[in-house]
């Protein structure tokens, strides 16, 4: 039910340049479903300023940050800093 949908992309695996905010923003519609409507509202905002902050493109390899580094400029922002 909450799965991120995004399509298949093998020729990337292991290399570390796909996006994982739809799997981020999955995990937010989760929560908000089952009633953590805070911690679902924190993880849409940080993605949301991951977005319009950091990331120059959403394409594999276009990002201007690894798979990892995304991931922690999420948190990053959870965090508050």
């Amino acid at each position: 039910m909450f799965e991120p949908i995004g399509g298949s992309a093998p020729k990337y695996t292991g290399q570390g340049v796909v996006s994982p905010l739809a799997a981020i923003a999955a995990s937010q519609m989760m929560l908000d479903h089952v009633g953590e409507e805070k911690a679902a509202q924190g993880i849409e905002d940080a993605v949301m300023k991951v977005v319009s902050r950091d990331v120059r493109n959403l394409s594999a390899g276009k990002m201007g940050y690894s798979t990892s580094q995304v991931g922690d400029l999420v948190v990053k922002y959870l965090l508050g800093k």
